[in-house]
């Protein structure tokens, strides 16, 4: 059995996601998530029965007995497993639910996006910096 609540499949080349990956790793102190940034070399998004383009599209999470969460459920479960659940909860009431998800969808399809652009081809997957996402590196 696994000793972490959540494994939290993020995009490393994100600043914004990075930032909120950074801010949960400081106060999982029980280490509750297991992070696994999806643009270090050698991620295998096979290994969880995804693909790449489905990993970069939305947020994933694995849960201990494999199964996988994707969206707003995966912040939902990261925040309670580390103690701070309340924080998001109303998004997890049924009008508010489908209110947050679909806020949640317009975040990853629209406006993360332009926060990393990749430059793919055969031979795997580029990133280029945006002017924002190059600031936020520095």
């Amino acid at each position: 059995m696994a000793d972490w609540q959540i494994r939290m499949l993020y995009d490393g080349e994100c600043p914004a996601c990075r930032r909120e990956v950074d801010m949960l790793r400081r106060r999982d102190t029980r280490q509750q998530i297991d992070f696994e940034d999806i643009a270090a070399a050698g991620f295998d998004a096979g290994r969880y029965g995804l693909t790449a383009e489905r990993v970069r599209a939305v947020l994933h999470g694995v849960l201990p007995d494999g199964s996988v969460v994707t969206g707003m459920e995966v912040v939902r479960r990261a925040y309670r497993a580390i103690g701070l659940g309340w924080v998001w909860a109303p998004t997890g009431w049924p009008v508010l639910r489908w209110f947050s998800d679909r806020a949640y969808d317009v975040w990853a399809a629209q406006i993360r996006p332009r926060l990393v652009r990749r430059r793919c081809d055969d031979g795997g997957c580029a990133v280029n910096a945006t002017p924002t996402a190059a600031k936020d590196r520095d």
